[in-house]
């Protein structure tokens, strides 16, 4: 059975953005060194703590000043964490500008090598998913006609992935792959059902967290209230 109701050119236009190659995102560049602890950040990161390009240099010090307080000392001790180890600096947490002004952004980072493959740093991108481009988005999305749900249904797994691994939203996982999508200039369907067909390879999943879905898997049904 089809669907009657019209697409209005606006809505198409904003339905080839969203299940496209995505829309732009408040996003930036970092890089960080491990032995001399120097970061790089690009003009959005700047921007996103207040700052016009080029007017401070960053540093581990200012980086923490500009944490909320509560998410601090947890930003710090994941820092350290990351130095230790050789591993990516990877967080959520808030930052406030200079203004005043709270961003809740998420740091997905990798690995930085050097020409023989040694490990020197980490680099990545800071997202800011503060504010609601995304739900407006989705909700155009959740819109669309029949024949975009097998779309949804994979967008939405991807979804549901980066929400569980970086403990967001729906809107905020939605920015981060509608973020991906515009930077690798794929198709946000196909790039979430590439994420998705990606999972069962991911091996590094911690023990603790598969036995304490365990628990909330087997013990759901204790935890809905009757009808």
């Amino acid at each position: 059975m089809s669907d009657s109701r019209s697409v209005q050119p606006e809505e198409a236009r904003a339905l080839d953005r969203v299940i496209g190659s995505g829309t732009p995102q408040s996003v930036g560049s970092f890089r960080f060194w491990f032995a001399d602890r120097r970061w790089e950040w690009s003009d959005e990161v700047a921007s996103m703590h207040g700052y016009a390009p080029g007017a401070v240099t960053p540093t581990t010090e200012l980086l923490l000043t500009h944490k909320h307080p509560e998410d601090r000392e947890a930003v710090a001790s994941a820092l350290a964490r990351s130095i230790a180890d050789a591993e990516p600096f990877s967080s959520r947490h808030r930052i406030i500008d200079t203004e005043g002004a709270v961003h809740h952004v998420i740091l997905v980072a990798d690995r930085m090598v050097d020409e023989e493959e040694r490990v020197v740093g980490t680099s990545g991108y800071y997202i800011d998913v503060t504010d609601t481009l995304a739900e407006h988005r989705q909700e155009t999305l959740d819109g669309a006609l029949p024949e975009l749900y097998a779309a949804r249904a994979v967008i939405e797994q991807a979804k549901g992935a980066l929400m569980l691994i970086y403990g967001i939203g729906p809107e905020q996982a939605f920015r981060v792959l509608s973020w991906r999508s515009q930077e690798t200039n794929v198709k946000l369907r196909r790039l979430a059902a590439r994420l998705v067909a990606d999972l069962p390879g991911l091996t590094r999943v911690p023990a603790a967290l598969r036995t304490e879905f365990d628990h909330l898997l087997l013990t759901a049904h204790e935890r809905i209230d009757g009808d």
